[in-house]
Protein backbone atom coordinates (compact mmCIF):
# COMPACT_ATOMS: atom_id res chain seq x y z
CA UNK A 1 0.00 0.00 0.00
CA UNK A 2 1.45 3.78 -0.74
CA UNK A 3 0.56 6.16 2.01
CA UNK A 4 0.45 9.77 2.23
CA UNK A 5 0.28 11.90 4.49
CA UNK A 6 -3.40 12.25 4.91
CA UNK A 7 -4.37 8.52 4.69
CA UNK A 8 -1.55 7.94 7.59
CA UNK A 9 -3.33 10.54 9.70
CA UNK A 10 -7.06 9.24 8.71
CA UNK A 11 -5.79 5.53 9.64
CA UNK A 12 -3.82 6.76 12.56
CA UNK A 13 -7.18 8.05 14.29
CA UNK A 14 -9.68 4.95 13.36
CA UNK A 15 -6.99 2.73 14.74
CA UNK A 16 -6.98 4.82 18.21
CA UNK A 17 -2.70 5.04 18.36
CA UNK A 18 -1.52 6.39 21.17
CA UNK A 19 2.42 6.48 20.30
CA UNK A 20 4.80 6.37 17.26
CA UNK A 21 7.81 4.64 17.10
CA UNK A 22 10.51 5.91 14.95
CA UNK A 23 12.94 3.41 14.44
CA UNK A 24 16.42 3.99 12.59
CA UNK A 25 19.56 1.12 12.63
CA UNK A 26 22.72 2.29 13.87
CA UNK A 27 26.46 1.21 12.09
CA UNK A 28 26.43 -2.35 13.89
CA UNK A 29 22.68 -3.11 12.93
CA UNK A 30 21.02 -2.73 16.28
CA UNK A 31 17.92 -1.26 15.72
CA UNK A 32 17.16 2.07 17.69
CA UNK A 33 13.82 3.75 18.36
CA UNK A 34 12.46 7.36 19.66
CA UNK A 35 8.57 6.94 20.63
CA UNK A 36 6.46 9.95 20.66
CA UNK A 37 2.96 10.88 21.50
CA UNK A 38 0.82 10.50 18.34
CA UNK A 39 -0.26 13.94 19.04
CA UNK A 40 2.89 14.71 17.51
CA UNK A 41 1.93 13.40 14.48
CA UNK A 42 2.26 16.50 11.90
CA UNK A 43 5.60 16.99 13.38
CA UNK A 44 6.88 14.04 12.11
CA UNK A 45 5.02 13.65 8.62
CA UNK A 46 6.69 17.63 8.69
CA UNK A 47 10.29 16.19 9.35
CA UNK A 48 10.95 18.02 12.72
CA UNK A 49 11.73 15.23 14.79
CA UNK A 50 15.11 15.56 16.28
CA UNK A 51 17.21 13.25 18.41
CA UNK A 52 20.77 13.54 20.45
CA UNK A 53 22.92 10.86 17.73
CA UNK A 54 26.04 11.30 20.04
CA UNK A 55 25.75 8.22 22.14
CA UNK A 56 24.53 6.09 19.05
CA UNK A 57 27.59 3.92 17.70
CA UNK A 58 29.04 4.82 14.49
CA UNK A 59 26.73 8.10 13.83
CA UNK A 60 28.08 11.67 15.26
CA UNK A 61 30.28 13.49 17.86
CA UNK A 62 28.95 15.08 20.80
CA UNK A 63 29.63 18.72 19.44
CA UNK A 64 27.78 17.69 16.14
CA UNK A 65 24.81 15.48 17.80
CA UNK A 66 21.85 16.61 16.25
CA UNK A 67 20.01 14.75 14.04
CA UNK A 68 16.40 14.96 12.34
CA UNK A 69 14.46 11.65 11.71
CA UNK A 70 12.48 11.58 8.29
CA UNK A 71 9.92 8.86 8.40
CA UNK A 72 9.83 6.88 5.02
CA UNK A 73 5.86 6.89 4.42
CA UNK A 74 6.00 3.48 2.95
CA UNK A 75 6.81 1.96 5.93
CA UNK A 76 4.25 2.90 8.53
CA UNK A 77 2.36 0.14 10.16
CA UNK A 78 0.58 -0.07 13.25
CA UNK A 79 2.10 -2.79 15.13
CA UNK A 80 -0.02 -6.31 14.91
CA UNK A 81 -1.24 -7.05 18.66
CA UNK A 82 0.97 -10.15 19.04
CA UNK A 83 3.68 -7.67 19.29
CA UNK A 84 1.94 -5.31 22.02
CA UNK A 85 -0.91 -4.84 23.27
CA UNK A 86 -0.50 -0.99 22.99
CA UNK A 87 -1.79 0.82 20.15
CA UNK A 88 2.11 1.51 18.31
CA UNK A 89 2.61 2.73 14.86
CA UNK A 90 6.16 2.30 13.37
CA UNK A 91 7.91 4.42 10.73
CA UNK A 92 11.65 3.35 9.50
CA UNK A 93 13.31 6.62 9.48
CA UNK A 94 16.07 8.17 7.32
CA UNK A 95 18.75 10.30 9.52
CA UNK A 96 19.09 13.73 8.09
CA UNK A 97 21.30 16.64 9.45
CA UNK A 98 20.21 20.45 10.31
CA UNK A 99 21.38 21.36 7.33
CA UNK A 100 18.67 19.60 4.91
CA UNK A 101 21.17 16.90 3.67
CA UNK A 102 21.40 13.05 4.48
CA UNK A 103 23.81 11.93 7.21
CA UNK A 104 26.89 10.02 5.10
CA UNK A 105 26.72 7.85 8.13
CA UNK A 106 23.33 6.66 8.01
CA UNK A 107 22.95 2.84 6.80
CA UNK A 108 20.41 3.11 4.72
CA UNK A 109 21.78 6.20 2.98
CA UNK A 110 24.67 3.97 2.13
CA UNK A 111 22.32 1.45 0.48
CA UNK A 112 20.36 4.06 -1.41
CA UNK A 113 23.54 5.01 -2.72
CA UNK A 114 24.40 1.71 -4.18
CA UNK A 115 20.61 1.34 -5.31
CA UNK A 116 21.15 4.48 -7.70
CA UNK A 117 24.41 3.36 -8.95
CA UNK A 118 22.93 0.42 -10.37
CA UNK A 119 19.95 2.44 -11.61
CA UNK A 120 22.11 4.28 -13.23
CA UNK A 121 23.99 1.81 -14.93
CA UNK A 122 20.60 0.32 -15.83
CA UNK A 123 19.94 -2.36 -13.48
CA UNK A 124 17.55 -3.15 -10.37
CA UNK A 125 18.63 -5.59 -7.53
CA UNK A 126 16.31 -7.97 -5.66
CA UNK A 127 17.40 -9.68 -3.20
CA UNK A 128 15.67 -12.98 -0.77
CA UNK A 129 17.70 -13.22 1.97
CA UNK A 130 17.50 -16.67 4.47
CA UNK A 131 18.08 -15.72 8.03
CA UNK A 132 18.58 -18.36 10.79
CA UNK A 133 18.16 -18.28 14.64
CA UNK A 134 18.39 -20.53 17.64
CA UNK A 135 15.64 -20.52 20.11
CA UNK A 136 17.00 -20.96 24.23
CA UNK A 137 15.15 -21.39 27.02
CA UNK A 138 14.80 -18.47 29.40
CA UNK A 139 15.56 -18.82 33.12
CA UNK A 140 13.19 -17.43 36.02
CA UNK A 141 14.42 -14.46 35.79
CA UNK A 142 13.92 -14.10 32.50
CA UNK A 143 17.52 -14.05 31.02
CA UNK A 144 18.91 -16.93 28.57
CA UNK A 145 20.35 -19.73 29.44
CA UNK A 146 22.75 -22.37 27.04
CA UNK A 147 19.62 -24.98 26.86
CA UNK A 148 18.43 -25.44 23.51
CA UNK A 149 14.65 -25.56 22.67
CA UNK A 150 14.82 -28.83 21.39
CA UNK A 151 16.84 -32.02 20.37
CA UNK A 152 15.30 -31.51 16.53
CA UNK A 153 17.03 -31.68 13.70
CA UNK A 154 16.48 -30.58 9.27
CA UNK A 155 13.02 -30.55 8.63
CA UNK A 156 12.05 -32.33 11.74
CA UNK A 157 8.36 -32.62 12.57
CA UNK A 158 6.67 -31.99 16.32
CA UNK A 159 6.97 -33.13 18.83
CA UNK A 160 10.57 -33.57 18.24
CA UNK A 161 10.31 -29.75 16.31
CA UNK A 162 9.40 -28.15 19.50
CA UNK A 163 9.54 -24.60 18.28
CA UNK A 164 6.59 -25.08 15.37
CA UNK A 165 4.27 -22.85 17.51
CA UNK A 166 6.73 -20.39 17.78
CA UNK A 167 7.44 -20.09 13.62
CA UNK A 168 3.80 -20.12 13.21
CA UNK A 169 3.37 -17.10 15.59
CA UNK A 170 5.98 -15.43 13.38
CA UNK A 171 4.55 -16.18 10.19
CA UNK A 172 1.33 -14.74 11.71
CA UNK A 173 2.75 -11.81 12.85
CA UNK A 174 5.04 -11.13 9.76
CA UNK A 175 1.96 -11.34 7.67
CA UNK A 176 0.43 -9.11 9.60
CA UNK A 177 2.88 -6.58 8.81
CA UNK A 178 2.78 -7.60 4.75
CA UNK A 179 5.39 -9.75 4.56
CA UNK A 180 4.87 -12.39 1.37
CA UNK A 181 5.86 -15.87 3.84
CA UNK A 182 6.99 -18.75 1.83
CA UNK A 183 8.19 -21.60 4.27
CA UNK A 184 9.64 -22.28 7.58
CA UNK A 185 11.05 -25.42 9.04
CA UNK A 186 13.60 -26.72 11.59
CA UNK A 187 17.29 -26.45 10.68
CA UNK A 188 20.11 -28.88 11.11
CA UNK A 189 21.16 -27.57 14.22
CA UNK A 190 19.44 -28.24 17.74
CA UNK A 191 17.30 -25.62 18.45
CA UNK A 192 17.93 -24.58 15.30
CA UNK A 193 15.05 -22.68 12.68
CA UNK A 194 14.91 -20.84 9.65
CA UNK A 195 12.03 -18.60 8.27
CA UNK A 196 11.79 -17.67 4.46
CA UNK A 197 9.94 -14.79 3.41
CA UNK A 198 9.93 -13.49 -0.23
CA UNK A 199 12.81 -11.74 -2.02
CA UNK A 200 12.04 -7.54 -2.60
CA UNK A 201 14.47 -4.62 -3.92
CA UNK A 202 17.06 -4.00 -1.96
CA UNK A 203 15.83 -1.37 0.68
CA UNK A 204 12.83 -3.12 1.21
CA UNK A 205 14.89 -6.34 1.85
CA UNK A 206 17.03 -4.46 4.34
CA UNK A 207 14.11 -3.29 6.58
CA UNK A 208 12.26 -6.43 6.31
CA UNK A 209 15.47 -7.65 7.18
CA UNK A 210 15.16 -5.54 10.66
CA UNK A 211 11.70 -5.98 11.06
CA UNK A 212 11.89 -10.01 11.23
CA UNK A 213 14.48 -9.97 13.65
CA UNK A 214 12.66 -8.07 15.58
CA UNK A 215 9.30 -10.03 15.48
CA UNK A 216 11.55 -13.13 15.74
CA UNK A 217 12.59 -12.04 19.55
CA UNK A 218 9.46 -10.74 20.30
CA UNK A 219 7.25 -13.67 19.58
CA UNK A 220 10.12 -16.03 20.77
CA UNK A 221 9.58 -13.92 24.12
CA UNK A 222 6.06 -14.38 24.62
CA UNK A 223 6.63 -18.50 24.73
CA UNK A 224 9.33 -17.83 27.18
CA UNK A 225 11.89 -18.50 24.64
CA UNK A 226 15.10 -15.90 24.30
CA UNK A 227 15.55 -16.12 20.05
CA UNK A 228 19.37 -15.45 18.64
CA UNK A 229 20.87 -14.35 15.59
CA UNK A 230 24.48 -15.27 17.14
CA UNK A 231 26.43 -17.14 13.91
CA UNK A 232 27.73 -19.95 16.45
CA UNK A 233 26.21 -20.12 19.99
CA UNK A 234 27.12 -23.82 20.61
CA UNK A 235 30.28 -25.43 19.58
CA UNK A 236 30.05 -28.42 17.26
CA UNK A 237 26.83 -27.71 15.84
CA UNK A 238 26.14 -26.28 12.74
CA UNK A 239 26.09 -22.15 12.71
CA UNK A 240 23.09 -19.89 11.19
CA UNK A 241 23.80 -17.94 8.47
CA UNK A 242 21.68 -15.62 6.33
CA UNK A 243 22.37 -16.78 2.52
CA UNK A 244 21.45 -13.97 0.05
CA UNK A 245 19.90 -14.62 -3.57
CA UNK A 246 20.56 -11.52 -5.72
CA UNK A 247 18.81 -11.29 -9.02
CA UNK A 248 19.09 -8.22 -11.57
CA UNK A 249 16.98 -6.86 -13.37
CA UNK A 250 16.69 -4.73 -16.67
CA UNK A 251 13.74 -3.17 -18.34
CA UNK A 252 14.19 -6.15 -20.52
CA UNK A 253 13.38 -8.54 -17.45
CA UNK A 254 16.42 -10.57 -16.06
CA UNK A 255 20.01 -9.28 -16.86
CA UNK A 256 21.47 -12.88 -15.14
CA UNK A 257 19.33 -15.10 -17.82
CA UNK A 258 20.95 -15.63 -21.24
CA UNK A 259 19.23 -18.68 -23.17
CA UNK A 260 21.72 -18.86 -25.80
CA UNK A 261 24.74 -18.73 -22.82
CA UNK A 262 26.56 -21.48 -21.26
CA UNK A 263 24.25 -23.02 -18.63
CA UNK A 264 21.93 -20.32 -19.62
CA UNK A 265 23.95 -17.67 -17.45
CA UNK A 266 24.44 -14.03 -18.98
CA UNK A 267 27.99 -12.33 -19.02
CA UNK A 268 27.00 -9.82 -17.26
CA UNK A 269 25.97 -12.40 -14.53
CA UNK A 270 29.79 -13.98 -14.60
CA UNK A 271 30.83 -10.45 -14.06
CA UNK A 272 28.85 -9.99 -11.13
CA UNK A 273 29.52 -12.72 -9.49
CA UNK A 274 33.43 -12.18 -10.43
CA UNK A 275 33.08 -8.53 -8.69
CA UNK A 276 31.99 -10.04 -5.38
CA UNK A 277 34.20 -12.85 -5.52
CA UNK A 278 37.37 -10.53 -6.12
CA UNK A 279 36.12 -8.13 -3.15
CA UNK A 280 35.12 -10.85 -1.01
CA UNK A 281 37.72 -11.08 1.83
CA UNK A 282 37.07 -7.49 2.97
CA UNK A 283 33.25 -8.22 2.15
CA UNK A 284 33.53 -10.69 4.59
CA UNK A 285 34.02 -7.44 7.65
CA UNK A 286 30.89 -6.58 6.67
CA UNK A 287 29.08 -9.71 5.86
CA UNK A 288 30.48 -11.71 8.83
CA UNK A 289 30.77 -8.75 11.15
CA UNK A 290 31.77 -10.16 14.80
CA UNK A 291 34.40 -12.17 16.60
CA UNK A 292 31.92 -15.33 16.66
CA UNK A 293 31.16 -15.14 13.08
CA UNK A 294 34.40 -17.08 11.56
CA UNK A 295 33.81 -19.99 14.21
CA UNK A 296 30.79 -20.66 12.23
CA UNK A 297 33.17 -20.40 8.42
CA UNK A 298 34.73 -23.49 9.32
CA UNK A 299 34.98 -26.64 7.26
CA UNK A 300 32.29 -29.69 8.16
CA UNK A 301 29.38 -27.31 8.92
CA UNK A 302 27.75 -26.68 5.42
CA UNK A 303 29.17 -22.60 5.91
CA UNK A 304 31.17 -21.82 3.00
CA UNK A 305 35.14 -21.03 3.26
CA UNK A 306 36.24 -21.35 0.07
CA UNK A 307 36.24 -17.94 -2.27
CA UNK A 308 34.76 -19.83 -5.57
CA UNK A 309 31.26 -20.36 -7.43
CA UNK A 310 29.62 -23.71 -8.67
CA UNK A 311 25.96 -24.59 -9.83
CA UNK A 312 25.18 -27.02 -6.88
CA UNK A 313 28.75 -27.80 -4.88
CA UNK A 314 27.50 -26.03 -1.05
CA UNK A 315 31.02 -26.02 -0.07
CA UNK A 316 31.35 -22.50 -2.09
CA UNK A 317 30.64 -19.35 -1.08
CA UNK A 318 28.45 -18.83 -4.15
CA UNK A 319 26.43 -21.18 -5.90
CA UNK A 320 23.94 -20.75 -8.46
CA UNK A 321 20.06 -22.18 -8.36
CA UNK A 322 18.81 -24.36 -11.08
CA UNK A 323 16.22 -21.83 -12.01
CA UNK A 324 16.45 -20.20 -15.08
CA UNK A 325 14.49 -17.37 -17.00
CA UNK A 326 13.33 -14.63 -14.57
CA UNK A 327 13.75 -16.32 -11.32
CA UNK A 328 17.78 -17.06 -12.79
CA UNK A 329 19.41 -15.84 -9.22
CA UNK A 330 22.97 -16.85 -7.63
CA UNK A 331 23.00 -17.33 -3.30
CA UNK A 332 25.83 -15.89 -1.71
CA UNK A 333 26.38 -18.20 1.32
CA UNK A 334 28.56 -16.59 3.78
CA UNK A 335 26.94 -13.66 5.13
CA UNK A 336 25.26 -14.23 9.34
CA UNK A 337 22.63 -12.80 10.78
CA UNK A 338 24.62 -10.41 12.73
CA UNK A 339 25.21 -8.28 9.68
CA UNK A 340 23.57 -4.76 9.45
CA UNK A 341 21.63 -5.71 6.10
CA UNK A 342 21.94 -2.20 4.84
CA UNK A 343 25.86 -2.24 5.13
CA UNK A 344 25.59 -5.41 4.00
CA UNK A 345 23.93 -5.23 0.69
CA UNK A 346 25.65 -2.06 -0.12
CA UNK A 347 29.40 -3.53 -0.88
CA UNK A 348 27.85 -7.07 -1.83
CA UNK A 349 25.86 -4.67 -4.80
CA UNK A 350 28.63 -2.28 -5.43
CA UNK A 351 31.65 -4.97 -5.77
CA UNK A 352 29.48 -6.68 -8.12
CA UNK A 353 29.15 -3.56 -10.26
CA UNK A 354 32.57 -3.54 -10.31
CA UNK A 355 32.86 -6.71 -11.79
CA UNK A 356 30.65 -5.77 -14.59
CA UNK A 357 32.03 -2.29 -15.29
CA UNK A 358 35.86 -4.21 -15.42
CA UNK A 359 33.89 -7.13 -17.18
CA UNK A 360 35.82 -9.81 -14.34
CA UNK A 361 35.71 -13.50 -15.53
CA UNK A 362 34.66 -15.51 -12.20
CA UNK A 363 36.57 -18.59 -13.68
CA UNK A 364 35.19 -22.05 -14.25
CA UNK A 365 32.27 -23.59 -11.68
CA UNK A 366 33.78 -25.77 -8.92
CA UNK A 367 32.71 -29.23 -8.85
CA UNK A 368 34.97 -30.28 -6.11
CA UNK A 369 33.84 -30.29 -2.35
CA UNK A 370 36.07 -27.74 -1.61
CA UNK A 371 36.14 -28.93 2.25
CA UNK A 372 38.53 -31.74 1.08
CA UNK A 373 41.06 -29.50 -0.75
CA UNK A 374 43.84 -29.05 0.93
CA UNK A 375 46.07 -27.28 -1.00
CA UNK A 376 46.09 -23.77 -2.18
CA UNK A 377 44.22 -23.76 -5.44
CA UNK A 378 41.32 -22.16 -3.68
CA UNK A 379 41.71 -19.10 -2.24
CA UNK A 380 39.61 -18.86 1.07
CA UNK A 381 37.55 -16.57 2.96
CA UNK A 382 39.93 -15.10 6.48
CA UNK A 383 39.70 -17.10 9.34
CA UNK A 384 39.17 -14.34 11.37
CA UNK A 385 37.82 -11.02 12.19
CA UNK A 386 41.29 -9.45 12.09
CA UNK A 387 42.40 -10.86 8.65
CA UNK A 388 38.48 -9.60 7.29
CA UNK A 389 39.26 -5.76 8.89
CA UNK A 390 42.65 -5.91 7.60
CA UNK A 391 41.39 -6.89 3.51
CA UNK A 392 38.29 -4.27 4.03
CA UNK A 393 41.22 -1.40 4.81
CA UNK A 394 42.62 -2.42 1.75
CA UNK A 395 40.07 -2.25 -0.51
CA UNK A 396 38.91 0.84 -1.88
CA UNK A 397 35.80 0.39 -3.79
CA UNK A 398 34.24 -1.12 -0.29
CA UNK A 399 35.76 2.32 1.21
CA UNK A 400 33.87 4.16 -1.20
CA UNK A 401 30.59 1.84 -1.01
CA UNK A 402 30.67 2.45 2.47
CA UNK A 403 32.02 6.09 2.53
CA UNK A 404 34.87 8.04 4.52
CA UNK A 405 32.94 8.16 7.84
CA UNK A 406 31.42 5.15 7.95
CA UNK A 407 34.78 3.05 7.07
CA UNK A 408 36.70 4.79 9.45
CA UNK A 409 34.57 4.58 12.56
CA UNK A 410 33.70 0.89 11.09
CA UNK A 411 37.13 -0.51 11.02
CA UNK A 412 37.91 1.41 14.67
CA UNK A 413 34.77 -0.15 16.20
CA UNK A 414 35.82 -3.45 14.86
CA UNK A 415 39.75 -3.23 15.60
CA UNK A 416 38.71 -2.56 18.84
CA UNK A 417 36.45 -5.86 19.12
CA UNK A 418 39.00 -7.91 18.01
CA UNK A 419 41.59 -6.36 20.87
CA UNK A 420 38.88 -6.92 23.61
CA UNK A 421 38.55 -10.22 21.99
CA UNK A 422 42.12 -11.07 22.23
CA UNK A 423 42.64 -10.34 25.97
CA UNK A 424 40.22 -12.82 27.29
CA UNK A 425 41.57 -16.22 28.62
CA UNK A 426 38.60 -18.46 27.70
CA UNK A 427 37.98 -21.75 29.22
CA UNK A 428 38.64 -23.99 26.86
CA UNK A 429 42.89 -22.24 27.17
CA UNK A 430 41.88 -22.68 31.01
CA UNK A 431 41.49 -26.65 30.41
CA UNK A 432 44.43 -26.86 27.47
CA UNK A 433 46.94 -25.12 29.38
CA UNK A 434 46.59 -25.08 33.02
CA UNK A 435 48.26 -28.24 33.49
CA UNK A 436 50.93 -27.94 30.99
Amino acid sequence: MTYTKETIKQEIKEQGVEFLRLEFTDMLGDTKNVELPAAEIDSVLEEEAMFDSSSITGFSDIQESDMYLVPDLDTFKVLPISVTDDHIARFICDIYKPDGTPFEGDPRYILKRAMKEAEEMGYTVNVGPEPEFFLFKLNDEGYPVRKMNDRGGYFDASPIDKGDKVRRDIVRTLKDYGFEMEASHHEVAQGQHEINFRFDNMLKTADNIQTFKGVVKDIATNHDYHATFMPKPIAGENGSGMHCHLSLFTDNGSAFYDENGKDELSSTMKHFIAGILHHASGITAITNPCVNSFKRLVPGYEAPVSVAWSHSNRSCMIRVPTTRGNGTRFEVRNPDPTANPYLALAVLIQAGLEGIRNKLAPGEPEGRNLYEVTDDSVPTLPTNLKEAIKALKKDEVLIKALGNHTSKVYIEEKEQEWTNYSLQVTQWEVEEYMNK
